[in-house]
């Protein structure tokens, strides 16, 4: 059975107290962060740079995923290497040359993802598959937390999920936006790997460690009714 990953956000984290946030999802047995980087441009909302993963990494040793929402990627994979990201994710919609980038950042030794937004077709990034470590399926609008979970995301995970084992890959699907303990079982069930959750892990009202567990418990309960 494929075990779900959760990957908590820190953009909805409380930046004045960063560091106990992270060390809470970290206790909470999480093993990678999610980075939403956002420039304004490709999506309307400035988030932060790599001054502050940089600020992360010197907090923690779980993997660090940048999901850069930003229309100049390429100028930005050193800066966010140098930070000590395990991970760059960006946008399909973008018009660079995919494989380029792609090249770019394997070639430094760290992971590849490729994000597709709501209104894009999965098929698009089809040719794609086979190069990059996973893709991030965007279950919201890209620019800001908080918001509802598509419902049709769905369909787009299943299309996913049956295109990668077609080609017996192991690309993994991330989904990001909107998931919480309700329904973050059947976003598994649809055949994503790895959750990223933001409001529903630092907006616990038990704090990010109990939001987490929430998450966790949640599939752990829908995997035994299934049983």
């Amino acid at each position: 059975m494929r075990q779900t990953e959760i990957s908590p956000s820190i953009l909805s984290a409380d930046f004045a107290n960063l560091k106990n946030e992270v060390e809470s999802v970290e206790h909470a047995g999480v093993k990678s962060i999610h980075l939403d980087i956002m420039d304004g441009h490709f999506v309307p909302n400035i988030s932060f740079g790599p001054v502050v993963v940089k600020s992360v990494r010197q907090i923690t040793d779980l993997a660090l995923w940048a999901h850069l929402m930003i229309t100049d990627p390429e100028s930005f994979v050193d800066p966010f290497l140098k930070a000590g990201v395990n991970g760059i994710v960006f946008h399909i919609e973008l018009d660079i040359d995919h494989s380029q980038i792609i090249d770019y950042i394997k070639g430094n030794n760290i992971g590849c993802g490729i994000a597709v937004n709501p209104d894009t077709d999965i098929r698009k990034i089809e040719p794609l598959l086979e190069f990059v470590d996973r893709i991030l399926i965007m279950s919201v609008y890209p620019g800001f937390g908080g918001q509802k979970f598509i419902e049709n995301s769905l369909n787009k995970i299943s299309e996913l999920r049956n295109f990668i084992e077609g080609l017996k890959l192991n690309t993994l699907i991330e989904v990001d936006g909107g998931v919480n303990a309700d329904n973050a079982g059947i976003i598994a069930e649809a055949g994503a790997d790895i959750l990223v959750a933001g409001s529903a892990v630092f907006g616990h009202s038990g704090g990010p460690e109990q939001g987490v567990r929430a998450i966790y418990n949640s599939l752990i309960h829908r995997e035994y009714h299934e049983k």
